[in-house]
């Protein structure tokens, strides 16, 4: 998906400049010339990955802004451009809320690579959510850790919730006791692979209308078991 970045500089040479240079590199870029405007372009815009804000503005500077955006809980990364360059600016800046700060003049190599540097550390902090596998009657929620059967929470330990997870995220596959073992209590467990058919049983009593000719959870005889 196409990342996008808003360039906020008074400097028409300099703005157009970083514009072109970022959608050379594939980013969508949306630019403003004010605080002000930027401001409003923020609040209004839908996905917005990164903030290439110069400090000295027209209506609003680039520190005041950075302290309402964080103010206002916007957390899109900010690189903030300055043509101070002294380290109590630089603090200042960072203080303010800003992820990275660049002197000016700088060259294009180095925006960009902080730039990919900014996003590349967004990406790894935003965690997508897990979509839910289903099956029939049975919904798993994997970010929540829920279980339901017919519209009914189920109360699983996390054992069982791994096995019946391993099991609906490979449907029809046929698992050996000793591949279950490995993949849902780990190559040091120690046990003995009976585990394994406790814990279906178990499984069986919680999601089968009929443990004992479950529809779900089949046994495979001289192979395993297989979920579907």
């Amino acid at each position: 998906m196409t990342q996008t970045i808003l360039v906020v500089e008074d400097e028409e040479l300099i703005r157009e400049t970083v514009v072109l240079n970022l959608e050379d590199e594939g980013y969508q870029v949306l630019m403003s010339d004010s605080g002000r405007k930027a401001l409003s372009t923020i609040r209004e815009a839908e996905n917005l990955d990164l903030i290439v804000l110069d400090l000295m503005l027209p209506h609003l500077n680039g520190l005041d802004m950075c302290r309402l955006l964080r103010k206002e809980g916007n957390t899109v990364p900010i690189l903030m451009l300055t043509a101070k360059s002294a380290e109590q600016d630089r603090v200042t800046g960072l203080e303010a809320g800003a992820d990275d700060y660049l002197a000016k003049p700088f060259g294009m190599r180095e925006l960009i690579a902080r730039c990919r540097a900014l996003l590349r550390r967004q990406r790894q902090f935003t965690l997508e959510p897990i979509p839910n596998l289903r099956c029939r009657d049975i919904i798993l929620d994997p970010d929540e850790c829920r279980v339901s059967v017919r519209g009914v929470l189920v109360d699983l330990s996390p054992k069982e919730f791994r096995l019946l997870e391993l099991f609906m995220r490979n449907p029809r596959r046929v698992w050996s006791r000793d591949q279950l073992l490995e993949r849902v209590w780990g190559p040091d467990f120690m046990g003995d692979s009976k585990t394994v058919d406790v814990h279906v049983r178990w499984l069986r009593e919680k999601l089968e209308h009929n443990p004992s000719q479950p529809e779900y959870l089949v046994t495979v005889r001289g192979f395993g078991y297989r979920f579907g």
